[in-house]
């Protein structure tokens, strides 16, 4: 069975069950608990991801290590617990892009990452020293271009 999504953005979509995600604690500074993860193809850099409960809400999200090789969630044990995050090969991670006029200034937070596992999500609080909530995503690119 499918959820019919009625996006302000994307127009009407049918999500299956099965990619509904339950953020049973919410997001920092947004309403809703239902989302859906939505991309262009499966290799998409950057996906979509869409509240179910109000039709505007759709936040940028890409999977960190696409972009930072050392990036490391850390969680205390207690945070663990609570979220029930076992197994780490089981736990995608996304964190939320941050769009921009110039490709320079687009920057990912890392700091707050999402954990998904099961069908249920978790923004938490890394604990990593190494995680700043406004990471440049192509920090690079003016560097190089100025190399060449």
């Amino acid at each position: 069975m499918a959820v019919t999504l009625h996006s302000s953005r994307f127009g009407t979509l049918e999500v299956a069950d099965e990619a509904v995600l339950e953020f049973p604690c919410g997001l920092i500074g947004l309403v809703g608990t239902r989302y859906a993860l939505l991309a262009r193809s499966e290799d998409a850099a950057f996906l979509w991801l869409h509240s179910l409960d109000d039709p505007d809400l759709a936040i940028p999200v890409t999977n960190p290590f696409r972009f930072f090789d050392t990036y490391e969630v850390e969680l205390s044990d207690d945070e663990a617990a609570r979220i029930g995050i076992t197994e780490t090969d089981d736990t995608s991670v996304y964190v939320t892009v941050r769009a921009a006029g110039t490709l320079e200034e687009f920057s990912a937070n890392l700091r707050a990452p999402l954990l998904v596992s099961g069908g249920r999500g978790h923004q938490v609080i890394n604990q990593s020293p190494d995680a700043p909530v406004r990471a440049p995503l192509f920090g690079g690119m003016a560097d190089t271009s100025q190399a060449a």
